[in-house]
């Protein structure tokens, strides 16, 4: 009886070894995750770009002498500040002076001509009043008296002819000024200068019908910048004038500006059938941007459709399919359905669910990290 008793106790002890080597030894090791806390703060509703958008602005001038000529003078610099009317560039502008002088004076000969004309006119008419009083009192024939009213009219027409003449100087002399204003390039409005091509000494022409030639100087006006990018189809029925944007660049990847849509477009592209989309536009809010926002950045627009303050929420990513997430219980993780609001890329509000305090996984990348699963909390990101 004790040596079965024996052959029982054996079995026995090696199970209960087994189990207690897996509930200590073997027992599997919690899985590192990482969790946020479910808090309160701000939830948006946005709509996104679906292609990248172009900063550009409203006041943009690409500009080149309209005549020929040799740059004598470029008083300006690339981003220097300008104002209305100041010069950019000066052509050597002798031979349009020149051509101006020659006016001018043609204008004076012609003028005096003209004067000499009107003396001979008025004359001519004085004679032809006394001739009809002689006439009238028979003391002159009537052949006189035609030749007196012919010489009248004669002296009249050569007047007007004069004056035409002169009139004729007087655009040609207007032509010439405008012609030599040519020669000098005046900034348009305030602004910006971009770029200039040219250099002191050089010979410039205006570019041929059909052939394009860069821009001498490229001027902007950085005050009047806005972002155009095109919307998905989807969104056109939720985007109107006036709601606020938050604009976004490459070139300044850790900080957004605010700004408001001011323009959407009356059709849907479709270049692409199967990526319709709808232009819109947005403008700064700011006035005061950084010197090197200009046009031509890819940039994005995120459309504010509804926001509201102080409302629990979570990281958007650490939502799984149907609107679940995995809450930290006390030893394992637990699978909590939730109510959605508001929500975008960033954050979701949470209407039922979860209370404030309480942790949600947001490392979901891992098919280990499920329900049921023991963990350890291996970082905890910040509210």
């Amino acid at each position: 009886m004790k040596r079965w008793h024996k052959r029982l106790l054996a079995p026995a002890a090696l199970i209960a070894t087994i189990v207690l080597l897996r509930l200590t030894l073997f027992r599997p090791h919690p899985i590192p995750v990482t969790v946020q806390t479910v808090s309160r703060g701000r939830v948006e509703e946005t709509v996104v770009n679906s292609r990248a958008g172009t900063v550009s602005s409203r006041s943009r001038a690409e500009m080149s002498p309209a005549i020929q000529g040799l740059v004598v003078e470029i008083p300006v610099e690339k981003g220097q500040r300008i104002e209305k009317g100041m010069v950019l560039l000066r052509l050597d502008d002798r031979e349009y002076q020149a051509q101006v002088t020659l006016a001018a004076r043609s204008l004076d000969a012609l003028r005096a001509s003209a004067s000499e004309a009107r003396l001979a006119s008025e004359q001519a008419e004085r004679n032809r009043l006394r001739a009809e009083g002689l006439a009238r009192q028979g003391l002159l024939s009537e052949q006189r008296l035609e030749e007196a009213r012919t010489a009248a009219e004669s002296a009249a027409a050569a007047l007007n002819a004069a004056t035409e003449i002169v009139k004729q100087a007087e655009a040609s002399l207007a032509a010439a000024k405008a012609i030599l204003a040519k020669t000098i390039m005046e900034a348009p409005f305030d602004g910006v200068v971009l770029d200039i091509t040219a250099e002191v000494g050089e010979w410039i022409s205006p570019s041929p019908p059909g052939v394009f030639i860069p821009p001498v100087i490229d001027v902007i006006d950085p005050d009047s910048l806005y972002v155009s990018a095109p919307l998905d189809e989807a969104d056109v029925a939720r985007v109107g004038l006036g709601l606020p944007a938050r604009i976004t660049m490459d070139a300044f990847r850790d900080r957004s500006f605010p700004g408001r849509i001011t323009y959407i477009s009356s059709y849907v592209e479709t270049r692409q059938e199967q990526n319709r989309t709808l232009k819109v536009e947005a403008v700064f809010d700011e006035r005061d941007l950084p010197d090197n926002v200009l046009p031509g950045l890819s940039a994005d627009i995120e459309v504010i459709l509804n926001a509201r303050e102080d409302v629990l929420r979570i990281p958007t990513y650490a939502l799984l399919e149907g609107d679940r997430v995995l809450a930290l219980g006390s030893r394992r993780l637990e699978e909590r359905k939730v109510e959605v609001g508001l929500r975008n890329w960033e954050f979701a509000e949470i209407l039922s669910g979860l209370t404030e305090g309480e942790r949600v996984v947001v490392s979901l990348d891992r098919p280990e990290v499920k329900r049921g699963a023991r963990v350890r909390v291996a970082e905890e990101i910040a509210k």
